[in-house]
């Protein structure tokens, strides 16, 4: 299983996934642009010295990672908080990727476009909160993605 970010914004948050990405043993795919410099302080700090021991890639943008890794559509997981479908349904396959937009503007209409049956989202009770922090949510999604293989 695997975790990418497409475009991040927030240093904190991206050290924040990489630190629980290397706590389950995942690789992390960003997707550039960013906006922050990966060598930040931010994102250390958020990963604390994590940091150096997390299995990171990166690629220019979508399409060069599309072409490298070939991904199967079946295997590609969207996050949004308009997803027709919960996180909570899907059987997540195990060379899942788990792919987040960035905290500002989500995932670009291009990458998702032919893809409903693909797209997610973590249910929230309260209507007054119109979203979560990125971090929060990929802990969230990747530990239910992982339950079986977790032992829960």
């Amino acid at each position: 299983m695997k975790l990418v970010l497409v475009t991040p914004d927030i240093p904190y948050n991206t050290g924040a996934i990489g630190r629980t990405c290397l706590a389950l043993d995942l690789e992390l795919i960003l997707i550039k642009p960013y906006g922050f410099s990966i060598e930040e302080k931010a994102v250390r700090r958020a990963g604390m010295d994590y940091w150096k021991h997390v299995n990171l890639s990166e690629y220019d943008d979508w399409h060069s990672f599309v072409a490298a890794r070939q991904p199967a559509r079946d295997s590609l997981y969207f996050f949004e908080e308009f997803g027709a479908q919960s996180v909570f349904e899907p059987d997540y396959q195990t060379d899942a990727y788990l792919v987040f937009g960035s905290e500002t503007k989500g995932l670009p209409a291009d990458i998702l476009e032919g893809m409903d049956d693909r797209v997610f989202h973590l249910p929230m009770r309260n209507p007054l909160v119109r979203s979560l922090n990125l971090a929060n949510v990929a802990t969230a999604v990747v530990y239910q993605a992982m339950r079986t293989q977790l032992g829960g």
